[in-house]
């Protein structure tokens, strides 16, 4: 039966009165210690977190309720998780990481727990969030596991070393990485297909995307993506990879199934003033997020302090939101 008038005003009401049940965008401010919240309708803030040292991943929960941002630290390793309450705009606790430190890569299981990985200890935790604490540590190895991904059902786990240029398989109930496959130098950018399984993986400094089986990481195609791909995220619907090239200020968009490169956008801008990064004086994107709700996709324009707001119509970008200093992770709450 459609809602009456009043009901629907009544749900326009309760959106606009609980930012929850608007759409934001989460940036991730590394050099201020802070998670913006970017209104997905026209950039404006709407909110912030204070994060731990250097925010680096965001990942929100599949109810859209909690954020968890992991705190890498500076010249001082950081030992924390952070749980943002996406309701109440506040921050509900900081998982401490019982003496591991440099979290980086994190991600929901269906369960409500969560994997991250841990730099200097070489290990993947598992972490019961809802208590706060840290449930088992599973040992990666050195190698520098950087980024993870999980499977749909949650089972399994993949992780990118970057010194290595590797991927491995970590099958989450036994506690042991089951298979670790070359990907190529600088292996860094992970995502798992939404609807194949398969695992792309970004290798910055090979300047290529792997393709690999999800169970044996047997390597399946090899794509070029020159310029130092960092990150790979797939559209909601898994037609199209997202591949940002670091050093060339690109997007590449290749199709899934084809695995053809349909598009690449620039991300520079003429005359704009690049700060100093880790590449030199650039744009240097980085995280990069598709909207599930809309043909949009962002990407944090690190050395800008800026998101690149682009029209996946046309491959265009149509936009720059301003952020705080030296965006990197994204995440989109819905």
């Amino acid at each position: 039966m459609p809602r009456s008038v009043p009901a629907l005003l009544l749900l326009a009401a309760c959106a606009f009165a609980n930012p929850a049940l608007a759409a934001d965008l989460l940036v991730g401010n590394k050099s201020a210690d802070t998670v913006w919240r970017l209104s997905l309708e026209d950039g404006r803030r709407v909110g912030a977190f204070p994060a731990g040292p250097a925010p680096h991943e965001i990942v929100v929960s599949p109810d859209g309720r909690l954020a968890l941002v992991t705190h890498y630290g500076g010249a001082e390793p950081g030992r924390s998780v952070g749980v943002l309450d996406l309701e109440t705009g506040k921050v509900a606790r900081r998982i401490r990481l019982d003496g591991h430190a440099r979290p980086h890569g994190i991600r929901w299981l269906p369960d409500g727990r969560a994997v991250v990985t841990v730099e200097a200890t070489g290990s993947l935790l598992v972490l019961d969030v809802q208590a706060g604490t840290v449930e088992s540590a599973i040992e990666v190895g050195e190698g520098t596991g950087h980024m993870v991904e999980v499977s749909a059902d949650g089972t399994l786990a993949y992780v990118s070393k970057i010194a290595d240029g590797t991927v491995g398989r970590v099958d989450l109930a036994k506690g042991e990485v089951t298979h670790v496959v070359e990907s190529g130098a600088g292996a860094e950018g992970l995502a798992v297909h939404p609807l194949s399984g398969d695992v792309w993986v970004g290798n910055r400094e090979a300047g290529t995307v792997t393709v690999h089986d999800a169970d044996t990481l047997a390597l399946r195609y090899t794509l070029q993506s020159e310029g130092f791909p960092i990150r790979v995220v797939f559209t909601p619907d898994g037609r199209h990879a997202l591949v940002t090239n670091a050093r060339t200020a690109t997007l590449a968009v290749f199709d899934a199934e084809t695995r053809e490169r349909v598009a690449e956008v620039p991300l520079a801008r003429d005359g704009a003033a690049y700060r100093d990064t880790l590449l030199g004086r650039a744009a240097l994107p980085i995280g990069v997020v598709a909207d599930p709700a809309k043909p949009r996709v962002y990407v944090a324009i690190s050395g800008a302090d800026e998101v690149a707001v682009i029209d996946t119509a046309t491959w265009k970008v149509i936009d720059h939101w301003p952020t705080g200093r030296e965006p990197d992770a994204l995440a989109i709450a819905p």
